[in-house]
C-alpha cells in the first residue's frame, strides 16, 4: 500500500528535499545529518511508498498532498 503517512516526520522532511531535486549530499548539508543517514531515509522512504526511485516517490507524496508546499 503507498501510504505517506507511514512516513516519518524526519522522512518526510527528506522528501521533500529530495522532489526539490537536491542531491543526497546536499539534503545531508541542509538537514545536517550524514549522507549515509540521508540514503537510508531514502531507501525506507522508496520501501514504504512502494516506489523504485526518488522521482516516483516525489510524485506520489505530490498526488497525496503531503507535499503541496514544494515550490
Amino acid at each position: 500500500m503507498n501510504n505517506v503517512s507511514a512516513l516519518s516526520d524526519r522522512e518526510l522532511e527528506v522528501l521533500h528535499w529530495v522532489a526539490l531535486g537536491k542531491t543526497n549530499w546536499e539534503v545531508s548539508v541542509i538537514l545536517d545529518i550524514s549522507i549515509y543517514t540521508v540514503k537510508n531515509h531514502v531507501k525506507a522512504i522508496l520501501r514504504k511508498l512502494c516506489v523504485n526511485n526518488r522521482t516516483q516517490a516525489a510524485k506520489q507524496a505530490l498526488m497525496q498532498g503531503m507535499l503541496s508546499q514544494v515550490a
